[in-house]
């Protein structure tokens, strides 16, 4: 019983844990995300594509060796799937990276009154500490 007890804090401590909660988001918002991508793929860019192989529709596409029946159209529609989310995973990590480099250099530009503060106590501070260590030598001399 005590190990059932014991199992259940440590299960309770690791599910609380930000990173935890912030990747059943991510895979929530991403299998969402993948049937948007799907669906882009399915019906507006197959048709674009098979216009110009003069099929409709990739999943169709199919070749029969014997009684197997090898579906590459629907391997093509996957690989598609992936590019897809693929660019768009990197066009977004990329604006956010921007972000992040814009919110950084607004913060190091401005610093707060506290920091100002601070950093003049620090100056005052190392000014007085450089007389008194001159101070210190003239009159050891």
């Amino acid at each position: 019983m005590k190990g059932r007890l014991k199992m259940w804090k440590e299960f309770k401590e690791f599910i609380s844990r930000g990173n935890v909660v912030d990747m059943a988001v991510g895979v929530i918002v991403g299998a969402a995300f993948t049937s948007i991508v799907s669906s882009l793929v399915k019906n507006l860019i197959n048709p674009l594509v098979g216009m110009f192989i003069g099929n409709i529709d990739l999943s169709n596409l199919m070749i029969k060796v014997g009684s197997a029946t090898f579906k590459y159209g629907v391997f093509l529609n996957s690989v598609i799937n992936f590019l897809i989310i693929a660019f768009v995973v990197f066009l977004l990590v990329k604006v956010l990276n921007k972000v992040k480099v814009t919110t950084n250099k607004k913060k190091e530009k401005t610093p707060s009154k506290t920091d100002q503060y601070l950093q003049e106590i620090v100056t005052l501070l190392k000014n007085d500490e450089t007389n008194n260590s001159a101070t210190k030598k003239s009159e050891n001399n």
